[in-house]
């Protein structure tokens, strides 16, 4: 019986292709719209996902103070206010599970015929491990490359490409202000920060090297910045508080002046960011899911035109024994039908629109299985609830006012 109706409501719809299309597009747009949405939406998740989870976890940055000159303050990290020594205190605090004090500098580098400008990072070997930041070849510095002040370096993707291009960079030797410097080992990809920068046009040198034979220094141990790792995310709070008295107790800071450094919570700022993507993706879903509600009343619009118009022959079946439960279950099928087979031809188009965004942009779009599943659950939920009014009108007609109807 159940397939009877079924081919019943295929027939139905067929009787007028036009307005069974017509009516199917609103759905068709609806669906297609919020997988789309969606797609771009999660891709930009994932975007900022990627750049957090490559930036590290539980990360503060304590910047060096500003300096003024003639009424003139310059901006953070611009003062040499912070030492290597307030970073070996800074480890000793609890709740902290890695520091690496760094500075920070530009030069150019020179590889046979070959030259490119890039960052300079100066740091201990702990900085890879606060930012979790693995090689993807060769090995790392340590500690007594720090206390040698020997000259070596970690080159990040973006260097090898520019000036070794195929060329196995281990071993090599590379001219950093005229500067010698053997490669020990290259750095995987960490691609863009959350601010656009390239993550992977860098070069990692000792601390002790740059500072005795690259930058120099304004006075002995002191550095840019403290990178620093907390245990979790629980004991951020705390550690944030420590740094702060720690740092103003070793400054001799009285309480009434202000600090001479800076903590920024870098996985609050990343958090906030990838709360406002999440916003962002919500909201593209809800707009997108205005065309269902549009579509859902187009059906509800056609489908009551379809009652009107085959009154009568509802009238003739309810007088040969189709039973009012009859009735609103075909009427019912149609509009599911009508919803699903738009619901369909929407997910094609939709995951079509969301490859063609990638290929002319670019910009990551993910296709998950969940977004078409609950595309597809409120395109047929849509269909029962704009129908359901419609096959109810139907199926409560009276037999003999249905017969009379011209």
């Amino acid at each position: 019986m159940f397939s009877a109706m079924l081919g019943e409501a295929w027939r139905a719809m067929g009787a007028n292709r036009l307005r069974t299309f017509l009516t199917m597009l609103g759905m068709v747009i609806g669906v297609g719209a919020v997988v789309l949405m969606m797609a771009v939406g999660q891709g930009a998740q994932d975007s900022v996902k990627q750049s957090i989870n490559a930036m590290g976890s539980n990360l503060f940055i304590v910047l060096s103070g500003s300096s003024a000159a003639g009424g003139a303050r310059s901006g953070s990290g611009n003062a040499p206010s912070l030492t290597i020594n307030d970073a070996n205190a800074i480890a000793e605090l609890d709740g902290i599970n890695g520091v690496a004090p760094v500075s920070i500098g530009s030069a150019q580098v020179v590889y046979g015929s070959n030259n490119w400008s890039t960052s300079i990072l100066a740091t201990t070997p702990s900085y890879l491990e606060v930012r979790a930041w693995d090689l993807s070849d060769g090995y790392a510095f340590s500690d007594s490359d720090i206390r040698s002040a020997t000259r070596v370096a970690l080159i990040g993707k973006t260097v090898v490409q520019n000036i070794f291009g195929d060329v196995d960079p281990i071993g090599k030797t590379i001219r950093i202000k005229q500067n010698p410097f053997v490669v020990l080992g290259v750095l995987e990809s960490k691609g863009q920060s959350l601010d656009g920068r390239d993550q992977d046009d860098t070069i990692i040198v000792p601390l002790t090297t740059a500072q005795r034979k690259l930058f120099g220094t304004q006075f002995v141990g002191s550095v840019r910045m403290i990178m620093v790792q907390a245990t979790s995310a629980e004991a951020m709070s705390s550690a944030e508080n420590g740094i702060n008295s720690l740092l103003r107790q070793r400054h001799n800071i009285r309480e009434e002046t202000e600090s001479d450094f800076f903590v920024r919570n870098l996985t609050a700022a990343a958090n906030s960011a990838a709360e406002t993507t999440r916003t962002m993706s919500l909201l593209l879903g809800a707009i997108a899911s205005i065309s269902l509600l549009v579509g859902g009343i187009g059906i509800m619009n056609i489908m009551l035109v379809s009652v009107t118009e085959r009154t009568r022959e509802i009238g003739i079946r309810m007088a040969i024994g189709a039973r009012e439960r009859d009735i609103l279950l075909q009427f019912l099928l149609e509009a599911i039908a009508i919803s699903v087979i738009g619901c369909l031809i929407g997910l094609f188009f939709g995951i079509g629109g969301a490859i063609l965004v990638n290929k002319l942009t670019e910009a990551a779009v993910v296709i998950s299985g969940n977004s078409v599943m609950i595309a597809f659950a409120v395109a047929a939920s849509v269909g029962i609830f704009f129908g359901y009014y419609p096959a109810r009108k139907a199926a409560r007609l009276n037999p003999i006012e249905a017969l009379r109807y011209q």
